[in-house]
């Protein structure tokens, strides 16, 4: 798709559907893909701090991260069968490893901290003994436990080990109820999908962008999942955007904006028909 459609699209996306506006519908999706990104940028920087001021490693036993209130805090707990807090880094919006605090006191878990821990030990005992969890090579599954109001979610991620390369789907995600029993656990995508970049083949071209396609059990709209890859790896990639296209829309994400857009398909065909129309009368004027 050229650059002269992808404008035309996205002005119409913008504009031209009113309350029915699909754009509209998605951005709670994009909200919670935001979180996600969240805390996996705060989970990035904080292991790199922790690790540099924590020596004792046989005593870590696992960590994850959080928003609290406008601090995004990354917390390490210890290896014991009534783990205690070990490691608290928190960080600001701007995630400015000079200006984040490393706290190494040793404390219990708040309420929240310890709702999280519970939902996330619960996730990788469901990972460890159900074969709908896959792993493949040079990956790993990252936990991402989430809290909003009375919803207690756990997503797992496909993050790359290599670089020059972007991953989508096998991904997942288990819901549980305020006693934290797991209600539903879920594959989001059915497949694994590597999208390479930066290769010897491609230096000193323009990558516009990229794309991927859903299965319509995996929905209409761009996953939680997918705009957190993207938010974490697309400016890695220099896209300027990445487009999924489902049975109903095609979903525009603009990774130089991080806004997302989404297009009726049959607003597509339209515009597709309309510039192979006018292809067909420029050719023909030349041939003239």
């Amino acid at each position: 798709m050229n650059n002269t459609l992808t404008i035309i699209l996205t002005l119409l996306g913008l504009s031209v559907f009113g309350q029915n506006n699909p754009t509209d519908e998605a951005q709670p999706i994009v909200a919670e893909g935001r979180l996600l990104y969240k805390s996996e940028m705060t989970s990035w920087y904080g292991t790199d701090l922790f690790l540099e001021n924590y020596k004792d490693r046989e005593n870590i036993g696992g960590y994850f991260s959080y928003t609290d209130q406008d601090l995004s805090k990354c917390i390490f707990f210890s290896k014991a069968d009534k783990p205690k807090v070990i490691g608290t880094i928190s960080f600001d919006s701007t995630y400015n490893t000079k200006t984040a605090d490393v706290n190494l006191t040793e404390r219990d878990f708040t309420k929240t901290e310890n709702n999280l821990y519970e939902i996330r030990k619960l996730a990788l005992t469901e990972i460890n003994s159900d074969t709908l969890f896959k792993t493949y090579k040079n990956t790993n599954l990252n936990l991402i436990p989430l809290i909003i109001g009375q919803d207690k979610k756990v997503y797992v991620l496909t993050g790359p080990q290599n670089s020059g390369v972007v991953i989508f789907g096998n991904d997942y995600l288990l819901t549980f109820d305020e006693n934290n029993k797991l209600l539903i656990k879920k594959q989001l995508h059915k497949n694994i999908i590597p999208v390479y970049y930066g290769s010897k083949e491609e230096e000193g071209k323009q990558t516009v962008g990229s794309m991927h396609s859903h299965l319509p059990e995996t929905g209409h709209f761009m996953t939680a999942t997918d705009i957190c890859t993207l938010m974490l790896y697309g400016k890695f990639a220099k896209w300027e955007q990445h487009i999924v296209v489902s049975e109903k829309y095609m979903n525009i994400w603009s990774c130089k904006t991080d806004q997302l857009t989404v297009i009726p398909k049959d607003v597509v065909d339209k515009i597709n028909k309309d510039q192979e129309n006018r292809n067909k009368k420029d050719k023909k004027k030349k041939d003239e």
